[in-house]
């Protein structure tokens, strides 16, 4: 009899832990206990993509302002964490973009007719989102630049070489497409949802360009475009017509050349890249201090959109094509918005969310 009391109140005791009784194993009393099973978020790191820590740095010209345009003062700015490609996106992952197969076909069978998500756009956004290949006649008058626009963007030769003629809309949409592509197959595998894809401010560009380096005219030790040994360090125009001096008349592989302290490729030179920020030579002055970004107010959030209204956006590197004051960390510049060109490309960053602070250490 007393074994049997033993057992039973054991098990009212188990009972009540576990909350059928109203216990405290599942109830909350009255407290806040937060909601429960929530999934655990440890932050992907999306492939080709590098870590960039948060940190503060010296925004702006580190040198003489050549052209005396004043467009970029310093000024000291806080970045948070985010990744970034550790190269500019290539001809043969744009056309991933284009002509792989649609979201809801890619777990197929090889054997399955695949349906490109060009053929699913609207013709007005796919003439938008294709590369315009005549950039590289139309951009230079009286050059014989026909084999790279007959080649350049569907040849294997160039599988590995930065997209071009491509404008921000057609970057933007690429930046779209990315990240529904990635969280399609978290949302299958019911791992909570990344960040979105997107192009980077002017001030995470230029803070990831400079890898560390405070106050330097360019992401390497030295104030010079060559290194000890009397070689290029990136692909622009060494001299006066003298584009082969640095080992490439026109493009170079997105990863040619040696990266920067946080493992990023052609960040100067190759091709100039596209960034999320509106131009305007006193953007410095509005841009707040901590994680800047520039938005023209005047402009309409109605006509932001592909077609819409004529924009000055902000591009920044330099390229095959520059002289070297345009490889500088602090220089700046722009183009509009649906503008495609020989020497524009871009690359992607996603926010690292849920570690504040330079004391998370990184990934």
């Amino acid at each position: 009899m007393k074994n049997g009391f033993l057992v039973l109140l054991a098990l009212s005791t188990l009972m009540y832990g576990c909350g059928l009784f109203g216990g405290r194993g599942t109830g909350h009393h009255g407290e806040l206990t937060s909601i429960m099973d929530r999934p655990e978020w440890d932050q992907y790191q999306p492939m080709g993509m590098v870590y960039i820590p948060p940190g503060s740095y010296h925004m702006g010209q580190n040198d003489q302002d050549v052209p005396y345009s004043q467009i970029a003062h310093q000024k000291q700015v806080t970045i948070s964490a985010f990744f970034m490609d550790e190269t500019e996106i290539s001809n043969n992952e744009y056309r991933q973009f284009l002509f792989g197969p649609t979201q809801r076909e890619r777990d197929r069978s090889r054997d399955a007719t695949y349906t490109p998500l060009l053929d699913t756009l609207d013709p007005v956004l796919a003439d938008i989102v294709i590369p315009d290949t005549t950039v590289w006649v139309r951009d230079f008058a009286y050059s014989y630049n026909e084999p790279l626009l007959e080649n350049y963007f569907w040849h294997p030769a160039f599988d590995q070489y930065p997209v071009v003629g491509v404008s921000w809309y057609a970057a933007m949409e690429f930046c779209k497409w990315r990240t529904s592509w990635l969280n399609l197959y978290r949302e299958e595998n019911e791992l909570p949802a990344m960040p979105r894809f997107r192009l980077p401010t002017e001030s995470e560009w230029e803070y990831a360009a400079r890898g560390g380096y405070e106050h330097k005219l360019f992401p390497w030790e030295g104030p010079y475009l060559r290194n000890s040994k009397g070689c290029f360090l990136a692909n622009f125009k060494p001299g006066r017509g003298d584009y082969i001096a640095d080992n490439y008349e026109y493009t170079a592989p997105i990863d040619a050349y040696f990266p920067n302290d946080y493992g990023l490729f052609n960040m100067p030179g190759n091709v100039a890249e596209w960034c999320e920020d509106d131009f305007a030579s006193s953007g410095y002055v509005y841009a707040h201090d901590l994680n800047p970004v520039y938005y023209d107010k005047s402009v309409p959030e109605s006509v932001r959109i592909p077609g819409g209204a004529k924009i000055q956006k902000v591009i920044r590197g330099g390229s095959w094509k520059d002289i070297g004051y345009f490889l500088s960390c602090g220089t700046r510049t722009y183009e509009y918005a649906d503008t495609a060109k020989s020497f524009i490309g871009f690359r992607s960053v996603v926010t690292v969310i849920g570690r504040s602070g330079a004391a998370s250490g990184g990934l």
